[in-house]
């Protein structure tokens, strides 16, 4: 039987640099709040426990996990070490391997994790297996100083010796250990530093002092990327996006102008999709086979069928379902709407809280008027109906099957199966009054100048 697994997630900071009522690790990445990206890979593993140390805005993180983890207080807060700490008692009972991840650091990769694990688990039975990495510029990380892949010492940069400092080998703050070993090590952590702080490093420093060893496992810099402000929140939206549009484009779809086009963290495309300048996903948009999305085209909460033509210029709101071969052209906005096969709005229109048939047709300037100021109603178009320019449908209604409603009608009562609906005023035709007016006001004009 594989052991057990926990994770605990530290995401007690106050992020002051952010600068924002919102917790920092609630901050979105392609949509979707970065604790999340990161639990989202811990579930991965299949985790029999998660504990979040919480602290600042406790509330916020409360809300945003909906009960998926336990959550352990850190109050006041004095350093990793401490915040580690104050998942213990969450943990009573639990024998097995814990993680200590960042809730800053989002990116970290399942296989990062189980490749910790691994390592904790080998013959050679390492105290604790410590995450590093090699920056380009080392700037202010702690270092970890090895032999091959074990760690000799750790050390804070403040803490640090020049010749410390030229190690290039960084410490991302993640670490795996045994529970056995982890709070036993933890509870023999001094606050005697520059900083005055609890250092979850000083677990390593302990182990090796008593004879153990530790073991490292190398990372890209970019899985360990922490976020603490917003350039570098940016930083870490780029980031994502440069990987799905590789990821899309490697799966079979064809992004003209892929630096333009951002996803959600949940976009599904499938093949032979061709994507064009400027397209933006929300979340929750799934999109078939053989789809065509043209620039400047906003698409959240929507299912696109194969064969499909959306766009330029087109906003696909959530609820929105494209049946297969159906189109949604310039300047057309949905929303809880439904198209069937081959239906099509070619252009300036609003669909809400609609139904339209097979291979109906809807005219330019058409809107369903689904909102009296207090309730939504269902409008339905039935198969083949066409829908004349400039018509406006006042919902409750429907609309027959092959019925036809002419240009400029507003109409608040269902139309029958292959009826005609006209609803326009009586044309008024005064013989010669636009030439009378026109010499009436040139004289008034002149006059005035005089």
């Amino acid at each position: 039987m594989t052991n057990p697994i926990a994770a605990i997630i530290l995401a007690a900071g106050k992020g002051t640099r952010m600068k924002s009522e919102l917790h920092k690790v609630l901050h979105p990445i392609a949509g979707r709040p970065m604790l999340l990206h990161l639990m989202a890979s811990v579930d991965a593993l299949k985790p029999a426990k998660k504990v979040v140390v919480v602290g600042d805005k406790a509330d916020q993180l409360e809300a945003a996990l909906a009960g998926s983890a336990d959550l352990a207080v850190q109050d006041p807060q004095r350093g990793t070490g401490h915040a580690v700490q104050q998942a213990e008692g969450a943990l009573t009972g639990f024998d097995g391997a814990v993680l200590i991840l960042y809730g800053d650091v989002p990116f970290v990769p399942a296989a990062t994790m189980q490749a910790m694990i691994d390592r904790l688990a080998a013959a050679d039975a390492p105290a604790v297996v410590v995450l590093a990495f090699e920056p380009a510029d080392p700037l202010q990380y702690g270092r970890v100083i090895v032999e091959g892949d074990r760690v000799t010492k750790m050390v804070e940069h403040k803490d640090a010796t020049e010749a410390e400092r030229t190690v290039t080998l960084c410490n991302s703050g993640l670490m795996a250990a045994k529970s056995t070993d982890l709070f036993a090590l933890l509870a023999r952590v001094t606050d005697d530093n520059a900083a005055g702080e609890f250092y979850l490093v000083d677990i390593v420093n302990i182990a090796n002092a008593d004879g153990r060893h530790c073991a490292v496992v190398k990372t890209d810099p970019a899985d360990v990327a922490g976020i603490n402000s917003r350039a570098e929140l940016a930083a870490a939206e780029a980031q994502w996006q440069d990987f799905k549009r590789e990821e899309a484009m490697a799966g079979g779809a064809s992004l003209r102008a892929p630096e333009t086009v951002w996803f959600s963290w949940d976009t599904e495309l499938g093949r032979d999709v061709t994507i064009e300048p400027n397209v933006f996903f929300g979340p929750g948009v799934t999109i078939a086979d053989n789809v065509t999305i043209r620039g400047f085209s906003h698409i959240e909460g929507a299912s696109i069928a194969s064969g499909c033509e959306v766009g330029p210029f087109a906003r696909l709101r959530p609820g929105t379902v494209l049946e297969e071969k159906a189109k949604i052209g310039n300047f057309v906005e949905t929303k809880k709407a439904v198209l069937g096969k081959g239906a099509k709005a070619n252009h300036l229109t609003y669909l809400g809280d609609a139904t339209v048939g097979a291979g109906a047709n809807i005219g330019a300037g058409t809107i369903t008027c689904n909102y009296d100021g207090y309730f939504k109603y269902q409008t339905v178009i039935g198969e083949n109906a066409f829908i004349g320019s400039n018509s406006a449908l006042i919902a409750p209604v429907t609309i027959g099957r092959d019925a036809i409603v002419a240009a400029g009608s507003a109409v608040s009562r269902d139309v029958a199966a292959g009826d005609l609906r006209m609803v326009r005023a009586e044309q008024l035709i005064k013989p010669g009054w636009a030439d009378r007016f026109h010499d009436a006001m040139r004289k008034k004009k002149a006059a005035e100048k005089k």
